[in-house]
């Protein structure tokens, strides 16, 4: 089929109307960080009050469930409607089309809050519909622009979206969803290690070839491709069998390789530039994440605080670096943090401490601390970029994903 023939997702640079719906990121990373602190802030209710928000799931799965597949596929939405078009050189989704894919999620997220109102059969239907809307968008843009490189990418959305409806079935069924929440944030991680491989050294290479350095960081070779298989291969046997003899053994090789995979990204040359530390600190959480498995399976860390390593300090935190980096510079700002910023880096890699050390030392309140820092984290974000997300671009756009 030709070009000209092939059916086409309405698109192109809104120019006209509202500023926030000219680009993906815009609406999908305000509405993820809101919904982030918004979603926390309802389940420490629940847990306090006894807020009645969580239908027949109970406080902890509603809580798990709306920050995996919540406020983690909103930011993922923001990232790859903004990434693809830059990698296949097409216009993005914006206008008519990108409000309805915004209604699909924020639906989502009003049905399962309210599914002790509505019931979760209904609530169900409306939160699954948003993943595979998501995924058959990327997949099309991607296919359409021959960058088969480039599919990879999806089979993590595939796994984020197969654990969300996993997770459905069997909180309906009866059964216990934690091996399909396993599977989908073994699905973010694996993004993380593609795309963290992709514009960590990227970005780091660029800062330091405008200072004139002489040494860059490693090339994407073989190396990469093996840290990746193995660290899936980890992540595959922590899904299917977390206590496993093998499981920890696999975590712990794949701890050690993803620590040398940073090493060779020489972040401690750009640490004197926020956005970019970040983004290394964030990598720093993989090796941590697989330690912590290794830790759960051995019986020495609670498989929850093991899972909070993984999907505040990994995914989180990668997130939220990509969210500030993106916004500021697809809105024509200098892509340097302010304080405030690096104040919301540190909330996030303390709250993501604080719960497995909370586990470790037995004190008091650091759970709670958690998820304040959380909240506080998200706020900040909010405060300093929902102006520049919703107004006009200052200049012409920046290339940053």
């Amino acid at each position: 089929m030709s070009p000209e023939k092939r059916p086409r997702v309405p698109r192109g640079l809104k120019q006209d109307g509202a500023a926030l719906w000219s680009y993906g990121f815009r609406p999908f990373f305000l509405g993820g960080a809101i919904w982030a602190a918004v979603a926390m802030a309802l389940w420490i209710g629940a847990l306090a009050r006894g807020l009645p928000l969580d239908g027949d799931l109970g406080a902890s799965l509603w809580h798990a469930h709306e920050m995996v597949f919540g406020f983690a596929p909103a930011v993922l939405a923001g990232f790859l409607l903004t990434a693809i078009p830059n990698w296949t050189g097409s216009l993005p989704v914006s206008g008519r089309p990108l409000i309805l894919l915004v209604a699909i999620w924020a639906a989502g997220r009003l049905a399962m809050a309210g599914a002790g109102i509505i019931g979760l059969p209904l609530a169900v239907l409306a939160d699954a519909a948003f993943l595979p809307a998501l995924l058959a968008i990327a997949s099309r843009e991607i296919i359409a622009g021959r960058k088969w490189n480039d599919l990879k990418v999806l089979a993590g959305c595939a796994a984020v979206m197969a654990g969300n409806l996993g997770f459905h079935a069997a909180v309906l069924a009866g059964g216990e969803p934690s091996a399909w929440l396993r599977a989908a944030v073994s699905g973010y991680v694996l993004l993380v290690l593609i795309i963290g491989g992709r514009i960590i050294p990227s970005f780091t290479r660029n800062w330091l070839k405008q200072r004139g350095a002489d040494r860059m960081p490693a090339a994407y070779d073989r190396f990469d491709k093996g840290f990746i298989a193995w660290s899936a291969l980890a992540l595959a046997s922590w899904t299917i069998a977390p206590e496993a003899p093998a499981t920890m053994l696999a975590a712990l090789a794949a701890a050690g390789l993803n620590a040398a995979r940073l090493a060779r990204w020489r972040g401690l040359a750009v640490r004197s530039e926020g956005l970019l530390v970040v983004l290394h600190a964030a990598y720093g959480f993989v090796p941590l994440g697989f330690l912590a498995i290794a830790a759960a399976g051995a019986g020495l860390l609670l498989p929850a605080s093991a899972l909070h390593v993984l999907t505040v300090g990994v995914i989180a935190t990668m997130m939220l670096a990509v969210m500030t980096r993106a916004t500021r510079g697809h809105t024509g700002r200098a892509l340097t943090a302010s304080r405030l910023t690096g104040a919301a880096y540190l909330c996030l890699f303390a709250a993501a401490l604080a719960r497995p050390l909370a586990d470790l030392t037995g004190v008091m309140g650091l759970m709670e601390a958690s998820g304040a820092l959380w909240i506080a984290a998200f706020g900040l974000f909010i405060a300093e970029h929902a102006g520049m997300l919703v107004g006009v671009r200052r200049q012409p756009r920046v290339a940053v994903s």
